[in-house]
């Protein structure tokens, strides 16, 4: 498994935070911390002290039990924000995070990080952007984007070696190893790991010791040194057990039954395997030899994979469960064991369809414009508060010497001048904060946004809405490169993006290879159904004429378009994005699904309100799912 032990080591940085955010009680870690507070918790009086308590409660529960952590985290951000306590708000906002971290819920993460990365910015606290920063780039490293987690790992390392923290200096050292292993720079992850490694062990850091040395087996693993692997999985699993750090003690099942699986793999492809050797600083003598015969390493497989898959269980952490019901799947197929095999899988599919699916990623993308647009309104709003405190200042003193003749005038109107100046670029910068809020939302949406911080969603009768998906697009991927599947879907969005604009058709999002619009909202158009047929048409054409210039490096779509009424709006408070519900949108969808490459299918509503405009195929009736037997009609000029 490629991205487990980099999460853990991501989410020390969290570990990181309990200097500041988290301190648990001296000499006890794990379950033991946890009873000694819960003694104390009854009898708390409903002050600060309290708040860190509960605090530290929900942070030690984090690799325990994150359900419980979360409760307490929030039992903590309620009683801070009665104290109206920022700094207790910002601990309790962080270990909440945590703990959805450790539940693989990202987007809730993301959304906590966020919020303790703003105070923490707002009240100068450098310690506190250091350590979330370093949670937010676990969260963007288990989503791919390693340039985004290493800006704010190395974010958090520069802050720290400023402090001094050693053991915050090595959760980040091991964070910016991990990404690096994730892109298979092996070398530059065991520098990193094992400088990490070599402070947690002058400071005696039983977390930062259980992850290095996990983390340095792992990428053993990976360069099929299966020795060393094993020797430092051992070693990081048995320090996790007796701390009772069990998200890691899951993790090290996971990798060591999977470890046992790549054996299998590679002695039977014949690939080499990479014998004992000097490992450097290797001090941990592994606990056995490795087996051999195929039936006594997937004997040790299984067995590893179902411990860790019991205790996954027992945590809810659903990256662990996944990764156990994958790596399980293929080790009973080797096996022989076809029945559990599909029973395996059926269960890594169920996990991975809930919880890692593009719907989570557009969640965190939503959630990191959100951050950047608040960040950029927070700096605006400080330099202006900043400028006119100056300026402020000086006209005051310059009132004094107002009698002093012209020269007090003519520095009275500099100052003015200076007002004017300051005053209009933090306008233009503004300006820019809002164009990016209207790239997010309807200019309707976004100034009522403003105004009342809140919007309302809102039901339009008259509407057309627009469905464009590419065929086959998952092949797409097979003939192109990663960059240049992504450079022409970015071309085709955005010629759709210039067709849909030209007809006041307001784009709403896309969904992977799919493209959803709709006609006649915010704003009422009596031709929204005209319009947006028309836009079709000439998206059609555009693919046309992009498919005869680069054949197959190009795609083949399909567009449906139903008519009807919906509901759009913002949904929560958090993360704002528009988007539309109803009906209307599912039968769109299954226009376009019913359609043809190269088509524009239209529903029979929309039909009747452009038959006199458009030549239309009629198709006659066709079965849609879930909705039975609907007319369509191809739009042919």
């Amino acid at each position: 498994m490629k991205q487990f032990l980099k999460l853990v080591c991501l989410l020390l940085s969290a570990l990181g935070c309990s200097q500041l955010y988290a301190q648990r009680p001296a000499g006890k870690q794990g379950q033991a911390a946890i009873d000694s507070m819960l003694l104390v918790l009854p009898n708390s009086q409903e002050d600060t002290n309290k708040v860190r308590l509960l605090n530290n409660l929900s942070f030690t529960y984090f690799a325990i039990n994150p359900d419980e952590g979360i409760k307490y985290g929030q039992q903590a951000l309620a009683l801070a924000t009665r104290l109206d306590w920022k700094k207790g708000m910002a601990k309790a906002d962080n270990c909440i995070g945590v703990n959805y971290h450790f539940k693989s819920d990202f987007t809730r993460a993301l959304e906590y990080y966020f919020k303790t990365l703003k105070i923490a910015e707002e009240t100068g606290d450098k310690v506190g952007v250091a350590n979330v920063s370093g949670n937010i780039g676990g969260v963007y490293e288990r989503q791919g984007d390693y340039a985004k987690a290493l800006e704010y790992c190395f974010k958090a390392l520069k802050i720290d070696e400023e402090t001094g923290d050693k053991k915050t200096i090595a959760d980040f050292t091991g964070n910016i190893g991990g990404i690096y292993q994730l892109q298979g720079e092996y070398a530059k992850a065991l520098e990193y790991y094992f400088k990490a490694l070599k402070i947690d062990e002058e400071i005696g850091n039983e977390y930062g010791l259980a992850t290095s040395t996990g983390n340095i087996g792992q990428v053993y693993g990976e360069m099929k040194n299966y020795t060393g692997s094993l020797e430092y999985l051992e070693r990081s699993l048995k320090i996790a057990e007796n701390i009772g750090y069990k998200y890691l003690v899951a993790g090290n099942l996971y990798t060591i039954g999977s470890s046992y699986v790549s054996l299998v793999n590679d002695t039977a492809r014949g690939n080499p395997v990479v014998a004992a050797k000097e490992i450097a600083v290797a001090k941990y003598k592994p606990n056995g030899t490795i087996p051999t015969g195929k039936a006594a390493l997937l004997r040790n497989a299984i067995d590893y994979l179902q411990r860790g898959l019991a205790i996954a269980k027992e945590m809810q952490a659903m990256d662990i469960m996944r990764d156990c019901y994958k790596k399980l799947a293929e080790a009973y197929t080797l096996n022989g064991d076809y029945k559990k095999a599909l029973e395996s899988t059926n269960d890594y599919l169920v996990i991975k369809d809930s919880v890692f699916s593009k719907d989570k990623d557009e969640q965190i993308m939503k959630l990191t414009l959100k951050n950047e647009y608040d960040r950029q309104h927070l700096a605006d709003s400080l330099k202006v508060s900043a400028k006119e405190k100056i300026t402020a200042i000086e006209l005051k003193r310059q009132r004094g010497y107002t009698y002093m003749g012209i020269a007090g005038i003519l520095l009275l109107a500099g100052f003015s001048f200076f007002i004017i100046k300051e005053r209009g670029r933090s306008e233009k910068e503004r300006k820019k904060s809002d164009d990016l809020l209207l790239n997010i939302l309807p200019a309707e949406v976004a100034t009522e946004l403003k105004i009342n911080g809140t919007t309302t969603a809102k039901h339009y009768d008259n509407v057309t809405v627009l469905f464009t998906d590419f065929v086959d697009f998952t092949s797409a991927g097979g003939r192109m490169s990663p960059q240049a599947l992504i450079d022409e879907l970015h071309t085709c969005f955005k010629a759709f993006d210039d067709i849909t604009g030209k007809y006041q058709i307001e784009k709403i999002k896309t969904i992977g290879d799919a493209y959803l619009a709709v006609s006649g909202l915010p704003t009422p158009d009596p031709k929204h159904a005209e319009n947006c047929v028309r836009a079709a048409t000439e998206i059609n054409a555009f693919m046309h004429n992009r498919q005869a210039k680069l054949g197959n490096n190009t795609f083949e779509i399909r567009i449906g378009i139903h008519s009807g009424s919906v509901v759009a709006g913002i949904v929560g408070v958090k993360k704002f994005a528009y988007d539309v519900w109803g009906d209307t949108v599912n039968t769109a969808a299954r226009m376009e699904q019913s359609g043809e490459s190269g088509k524009v299918n239209i529903s029979e509503t929309t039909y009747e309100l452009v038959k006199d405009k458009f030549i239309c195929e009629n198709r006659g009736e066709i079965e849609v799912k879930g909705k039975g037997m609907l007319k369509m009609y191809f739009v042919n000029g």
